[in-house]
């Protein structure tokens, strides 16, 4: 496992975190709760030492067993979830970021994970009803209080995040990063520069890095993966399969999985501090975490940028 300083929080981060969104199960079709647990602890077992979760991952239910997963090694692993977004009964997420439920959403974090505080949390979306100094603001007063070891912010961009590191310190952002989704580059590289430390997420972009997808399908009108992600859709569909069959030929010549090549494109930018991978798995687990034994070379880096440039432009 490689390691890299978590911005100016002092922390020592693993080059790739797990990510939770499909832990929960809702809207990725499913989840089983053993085995998601089971895959959990296989990435801590290999060195990973950072968890990433939320309340809106499926109302819940991804705190709760990310919870039961660090059950004894509390002290070894950064935990990272989110406030702001919440799901009401009928459907899904609500952005409801004021400070009443920015306080009431870490408490009910806390409980559903049966912890005292959480290293991280995040702003998961601003909330364009309420300011963003109000919601920062309980942010830092749930740091005051213990509850919370540093606060961040998701899905800002640089003059965001330069607006709301004026109303407290602001430590660290996840913004979106992947070989087909370079749209906070810019972004990551600020926080960077600026010493904060840097989460990806989709760093596979949603699995169709993993190359387990070679056709066009319909997915179900609730899966996240046709409504989220607009690669899984016609005319960028084609294009990344063509950026797949690139990707084959470095992961032919090493001997890895394509999700390895994707992975370690991520890892490897010195702004970017921890990757975030899902896993639901043992097996996925494994290879997520194989894929920090080796690194792509600067000619295969350049092959690959000029690849993605020439089909996703």
């Amino acid at each position: 496992m490689r390691y890299k300083d978590f911005g100016t929080t002092g922390l020592k981060v693993s080059a790739i975190g797990v990510g939770t969104w499909g832990v929960g199960g809702r809207g990725w079709g499913g989840s089983d709760r053993e085995s998601s647990i089971q895959a959990l602890r296989a990435m801590f077992d290999a060195g990973v030492n950072l968890v990433d979760t939320a309340p809106a991952y499926n109302r819940g239910l991804a705190e709760e067993i990310t919870g039961e997963a660090i059950q004894g090694i509390r002290d070894k692993v950064i935990i990272t979830t989110k406030c702001g977004m919440n799901i009401d009964k009928p459907g899904w997420a609500v952005k409801t970021a004021t400070w009443d439920e920015v306080i009431r959403g870490c408490e009910g974090s806390l409980m559903r994970m049966g912890l005292d505080y959480v290293d991280v949390l995040l702003l998961h979306w601003p909330d364009e009803k309420t300011p963003l100094q109000e919601s920062i603001e309980a942010m830092a007063h749930l740091k005051k209080q213990g509850k919370v070891r540093f606060i961040g912010v998701s899905n800002l961009d640089a003059e965001k995040m330069e607006e709301v590191r004026k109303y407290a310190d602001v430590d660290v952002t996840q913004l979106p990063l992947s070989m087909v989704d370079r749209s906070a580059d810019s972004s990551l590289r600020w926080a960077g520069a600026h010493g904060m430390a840097t989460m990806t997420y989709g760093s596979l972009g949603a699995g169709i890095l993993s190359g387990a997808i070679r056709e066009h399908k319909e997915f179900d009108e609730d899966d996240v993966r046709g409504r989220f992600y607009s690669f899984f859709r016609e005319p960028e569909f084609s294009k990344v399969m063509e950026l797949l069959k690139s990707m084959d030929k470095i992961a032919e010549k090493r001997g890895v999985p394509v999700s390895q090549i994707a992975t370690n494109w991520v890892v490897q930018k010195e702004y970017v501090h921890t990757a975030l991978i899902g896993v639901r798995t043992v097996e996925h687990a494994n290879d997520n975490c194989a894929a920090l034994s080796w690194e792509l070379t600067g000619d295969e880096l350049a092959y690959l940028d000029a690849e993605i440039d020439r089909l996703l432009r």
